[in-house]
């Protein structure tokens, strides 16, 4: 990018100026998401840390889907709002169409910018995914079988996961040992509208005062300034309608990481930054194939 002209950023990266009737479709998955909860089967506010945000709403797999088999496919998915905003509550939409095909959901919460950082909420995931390999079991979930959806923000946070050293991590975290994490925990990543290199963020006025992003920050968040995974497949798609930043973002993680690892990058025909993560959960839609594709197909390569 030539220069980092603020208002260039802010019209760029502010998807809910781009997106005049943004809030309605807040109100649709706030509603949807009432709906999902009243309607399937759910453990809520699982404590996956000690923090307070450190919590995980589970859908087990329908029952019917699941007869006979050893272990559901799960699904983790990750909610986007900047690393500032939104909630898992606000995203329990998301589960319905994978648990009545035969996948368990898991919905994380992590804390918000500015109280933490963007590195600080990576590792919170980290400890999220660590702790589903660990427990999901209980819940008829496969741990050999976890793919990471995320949109936005959640496509960030799910694609830092690929480049997670899981072993090493182990180490750190309280009660886990190294051994009890695989160096390939993930199946696979479906990123929508995911963001790989933070530096323009850092510029970007009405970003600023809650990422408090730094240089080094960036450097130690961007996936598409680190060195590419060594096994895994993502998946990055963005709306065709979004801004030319956005669309930007997802080439750059393939051309940075290369077709072997990002299989699929596309752009999802007249979609925007919103209306594209409800293809997610329409069946009929591409999008949701590629996402049960991933979920539900063949082992990552």
């Amino acid at each position: 990018m030539a220069s980092f002209d603020p208002h260039w950023l802010e019209s760029q990266y502010n998807n809910r100026a781009l997106v005049p009737d943004h809030a309605r479709h807040f109100a649709q998955w706030a509603e949807a998401s009432d709906d999902a909860r009243a309607a399937h089967p759910n453990t809520l506010d699982v404590a996956y840390g000690e923090h307070a945000s450190e919590k995980l709403d589970i859908f087990p797999a329908a029952a019917s889907a699941t007869t006979g088999k050893k272990g559901a496919p799960v699904v983790v998915f990750l909610h986007g709002g900047y690393w500032r905003s939104l909630d898992k509550s606000d995203h329990s939409f998301i589960a319905p169409a994978f648990t009545n095909q035969g996948a368990c959901v898991v919905v994380p919460n992590y804390a918000l910018c500015p109280a933490v950082t963007i590195p600080h909420i990576v590792m919170q995931m980290v400890h999220a995914l660590a702790w589903v390999y660990q427990h999901v079991h209980r819940y008829g979930g496969d741990r050999n079988r976890i793919t990471v959806i995320g949109h936005s923000a959640g496509g960030h946070l799910a694609t830092m996961m690929l480049v997670c050293d899981w072993r090493l991590y182990a180490k750190g975290l309280s009660g886990v040992a190294s051994a009890q994490l695989p160096a390939d925990l993930l199946k696979g990543v479906l990123s929508i509208s995911g963001l790989y290199d933070l530096e323009p963020l850092m510029h970007t006025p009405f970003l600023q005062s809650a990422l408090q992003l730094n240089p080094q920050q960036v450097r130690m968040a961007s996936p598409a300034l680190l060195p590419k995974p060594a096994a895994g497949v993502l998946y990055s798609v963005a709306g065709a309608d979004e801004s030319p930043e956005f669309i930007r973002h997802n080439q750059l993680i393939q051309a940075r990481w290369g077709k072997k690892r990002v299989p699929v990058c596309e752009l999802i025909a007249a979609r925007n930054h919103f209306n594209v993560l409800e293809d997610l959960v329409s069946p009929w839609q591409h999008l949701h194939q590629l996402a049960s594709k991933l979920v539900f197909g063949t082992p990552r390569t």
